[in-house]
């Protein structure tokens, strides 16, 4: 699939074609080129364990097909040839019932649906979970679940959330975030890092 393709599409289509494995994409509120750029996962499942080969482009416009050997994933991580972008993945799957894995999506979104925000417009997980330990945790544990600025707000109900309350902007979630990552810092010592990747200029904090 492309680079900017959903996630959930992928996912859709894959298991309608018996081909499961990577039902955990329909959870996963983005598209492949974000994907691929972080590892994501959900469910105990992550992209670049399926992945067979990426497409990419550089900065001269020359097109390249690459092997997972020439990048180095890790959790929430992936580094890879500088100057690169990704266009396309193709991923190895095998053939299996189509309709348990359907069946498969169906039980996820349903978990996704009771333990995070998906009503609400969100920037996704916000943070990377701890060595040992859940961002979510620490967050709640540190008071801040509730936690308002402006139009931004960490989730009530899941922590490693900050939701849109209807007109956040970029600035009020950056920072909430930093508040955040220095409240859990100063009460638990541990720095949380972000998953998410903030572009443009940055906020104070």
């Amino acid at each position: 699939p492309g680079a900017g393709v959903p996630c959930a599409t992928v996912a859709r289509v894959s298991t309608r074609a018996g081909l499961p494995g990577i039902e955990f994409l329909a959870g996963i509120p983005g598209t492949v080129g974000g994907a691929l750029a972080m590892n994501a996962g959900a469910f105990g499942g992550e992209t670049w364990s399926h992945v067979a080969a990426v497409e990419t482009i550089d900065r001269a416009g020359r097109l390249h097909t690459r092997k997972p050997a020439e990048y180095s994933v890790g959790y929430r991580s992936v580094q890879g040839p500088a100057g690169e972008w990704f266009l396309a993945a193709h991923f190895a799957l095998s053939q299996d019932n189509a309709v348990q894995a359907q069946a498969r999506i169906r039980e996820l979104l349903t978990q996704r649906g009771a333990t995070q925000p998906v009503q609400q417009y969100s920037c996704g997980s916000v943070f990377r979970n701890p060595p040992g330990d859940h961002a979510a945790r620490l967050i709640e544990a540190s008071g801040l679940k509730g936690r308002r600025i402006g139009g931004a707000q960490v989730s009530e109900k899941h922590a490693n959330f900050i939701v849109n309350t209807g007109d956040a902007s970029a600035t009020d979630i950056e920072t909430l975030l930093n508040e955040v990552q220095g409240t859990v810092e100063k009460q638990h010592g541990v720095r949380l890092q972000t998953e998410v990747r903030i572009v443009g200029e940055h906020a104070a904090g």
